[in-house]
């Protein structure tokens, strides 16, 4: 598994993330059988976990935490992503009655204590705010954040959905750096090719993540882009010795901007595939190919 690095004040990270969102889909929730999808995520070279306080309808990071403590060794051996700032409505919070996004110091400071405590882990490796808030008072969460990372709760912070504006307005009030932007990026979620977020991520060499690489599945399942993607696909595919899905994953390693792929899965035999996407060669004529069937026409 590649390892890559966001930043020098960082652990290294592997290629591959780990979307820990699915982790409590299973009926039992049962903690040995999460402990079963970590070791086999481990077992392929992924190290990288990426977590957010409300997965699950906040139990995500709960069950997690809860399989560490079966196998404490993990904890030296990974890295932790986790985000705030979405306030759900949910039976958990009856105070709450309409969604919304909180980026306030006191919001964020007690959803860092109650993540380290639910993963039980001394420190996030990076936190993330999970969407841009227009309610956002950059100079306050910009400190807070510094003040976070200064303290040793969290090791950077960063962005999740933020347009390129919305960055420099954080990063402009703080004096730490924000280390990745985790983005919706796949064939079907091309925007961040041309709206300006993997040009800042390669200007600043902040390596973004893609959630979503394999838009939710509707890549495979939707007939106009099955259709027009899945022979070249399977092409590729069969050449290089994978299943389709692998391909589309190394579009995304392709690219110069140093992309990490959040991927989510609670098979245990897809687990023991994510690293096939290392396997398929990528041109680049072959990349121009993927992009313009995803498309529908070729570049001007």
């Amino acid at each position: 598994m590649q390892k890559i690095k966001l930043h020098p004040s960082l652990p290294d990270f592997s290629r591959l993330v780990y979307g820990a969102w699915r982790m409590s889909d299973d009926v039992d929730n049962a903690p040995k059988d999460a402990l079963a999808k970590i070791h086999a995520v481990l077992d392929v070279g992924i190290t990288t976990f990426d977590h957010a306080d409300i997965y699950g309808d906040y139990s995500c990071e709960t069950l997690f935490g809860k399989a560490l403590r079966l196998d404490p060794s993990i904890k030296d051996r990974i890295q932790i992503v986790t985000k705030c700032d979405i306030m759900l409505k949910s039976e958990k919070y009856p105070e709450r009655h309409f969604k919304h996004y909180d980026t306030s110091p006191a919001h964020i400071k007690a959803s860092v204590d109650a993540s380290l405590a639910r993963l039980g882990v001394d420190v996030i490796d990076v936190l993330l705010l999970h969407r841009p808030d227009p309610f956002m008072d950059a100079a306050a969460t910009g400190a807070c954040l510094d003040e976070l990372v200064k303290v040793g709760k969290i090791r950077a912070a960063g962005v999740s959905n933020f347009m390129p504006h919305d960055w420099n307005l954080l990063q402009a009030n703080m004096k730490t750096p924000l280390v990745t932007n985790q983005l919706e990026i796949s064939l079907l979620a091309r925007h961040p090719f041309t709206d300006g977020t993997l040009s800042q991520a390669q200007q600043l060499k902040a390596p973004p993540m893609a959630w979503s690489p394999l838009g939710g599945g509707s890549l495979f399942t939707d007939e106009t882009h099955a259709d027009r993607l899945r022979p070249a696909l399977h092409r590729i595919a069969v050449h290089n010795g994978v299943m389709i899905d692998a391909v589309a994953v190394a579009w995304l390693l392709a690219h110069p901007a140093r992309i990490l792929p959040v991927m989510g899965t609670n098979n245990l035999e897809r687990i023991s595939k994510l690293g096939d996407a290392f396997k398929v060669d990528m041109p680049r004529e072959t990349w121009f190919e993927l992009l313009e069937l995803a498309r529908g026409h070729e570049v001007a």
